[in-house]
């Protein structure tokens, strides 16, 4: 028997970071990415974000790698967000995602930064936020190709 315990801190952004998400219907959303979560086996601890991009903080199972997962959300949640009225203005999401690991222990730390999302970005972009994490991170970051569609 082999025990394992992936946490990644997740981040999508809307194409060209358009506004589709609207805090009216982000719920409805939300709930769509609950159940997907569940049903690749994960654990979705915190989900939220802001008109232009979302933050999920998520356990996958061991036999599913990140960039698979995120790869298969984004194609679903694609699907579903167009089919959707109350998300008219979403086109797609950016090519580009940043995602974390994380161990269980910085779970109280991550789950809070997700749900104080609104009150973070009145004092702060997405994209010195995104700039941040991925400076934090150890990412070297491409100019020519940060945040572009």
């Amino acid at each position: 028997m082999s025990y394992t315990q992936t946490s990644y801190h997740i981040i999508l952004r809307t194409h060209n970071s358009s506004p589709a998400i609207t805090v009216e219907f982000e719920r409805e959303l939300y709930a769509y990415i609950y159940g997907f979560v569940k049903n690749v086996n994960g654990q979705l601890y915190r989900i939220g974000g802001m008109p232009d991009h979302l933050h999920l903080f998520v356990s996958l199972p061991a036999t599913l790698a990140m960039s698979k997962f995120v790869q298969e959300l984004k194609v679903s949640t694609s699907k579903w967000l167009k089919a959707n009225p109350h998300f008219p203005l979403f086109t797609g999401w950016s090519k580009e995602f940043a995602g974390f690991s994380y161990n269980l222990r910085d779970k109280e730390m991550i789950v809070r930064y997700i749900a104080k999302q609104k009150e973070h970005h009145k004092r702060s972009t997405f994209a010195e936020e995104y700039r941040q994490f991925l400076v934090e991170n150890g990412v070297v970051i491409k100019e020519e190709y940060f945040l572009k569609d």
